[in-house]
């Protein structure tokens, strides 16, 4: 239960530095780079879940016997 937490809160955070980073960027007329940033931040998120899904597969494929 704890690690779930703990990726909630990152997943948090990294969504409020993206979302300040993004709006002083755009702010300073750089449009581009703030849309590349927040691109970089869905990239991060997405594979931090990815790793749990693939754990979670890991885990059901133990728990049923599959090969």
């Amino acid at each position: 239960m704890n690690v779930s937490v703990d990726l909630i809160f990152k997943i948090a955070g990294i969504g409020i530095v993206v979302t300040v980073l993004n709006q002083v960027l755009i702010r300073s007329g750089r449009d581009d780079q703030a849309m590349m940033t927040t691109l970089a931040g869905i990239i991060v998120v997405l594979f931090m879940i990815i790793k749990m899904i693939s754990e979670l597969f890991a885990t059901v494929k133990t728990m049923f016997q599959l090969y």
